[in-house]
């Protein structure tokens, strides 16, 4: 009885679509969300990524927060900046966000990045 009754549900009716009919909406909807989200997203990260490895000493940045400065040394995680003669902080690496007189490098779907 179990079993004709696995059989019944699994055919499909006369006229009724397949599955596959069926579940292409589903991946159709995927496909733009990867291609209009999640790649565009992936680019982004990549450029930032290239950015921030290509940092060297002597680049005159400017962080997120608006401060500008001279990056005075490199470390893995941290970057030491002079805002002013003699006077100098230390930054994360994820804080800077472009070059001085430069548009930002997007980090946030805020920013424009082609």
């Amino acid at each position: 009885m179990t079993t004709t009754f696995l059989v019944a549900m699994a055919a499909p009716t006369q006229g009724a679509p397949s599955a596959w009919v069926q579940l292409m909406p589903f991946a159709l909807v995927l496909a733009i969300f990867y291609f209009i989200i999640l790649l565009p997203m992936k680019r982004r990260q990549q450029k930032v990524a290239t950015f921030l490895d290509g940092l060297k000493e002597g680049d005159k940045v400017v962080t997120s927060g608006g401060i500008y400065g001279t990056i005075t040394k490199i470390g893995d995680q941290a970057l030491k900046l002079e805002i002013a003669e003699r006077v100098r902080i230390d930054v994360s690496r994820n804080a800077i966000v472009g070059y001085q007189g430069q548009a930002p490098v997007a980090t946030d779907g805020s920013g424009s990045s082609s």
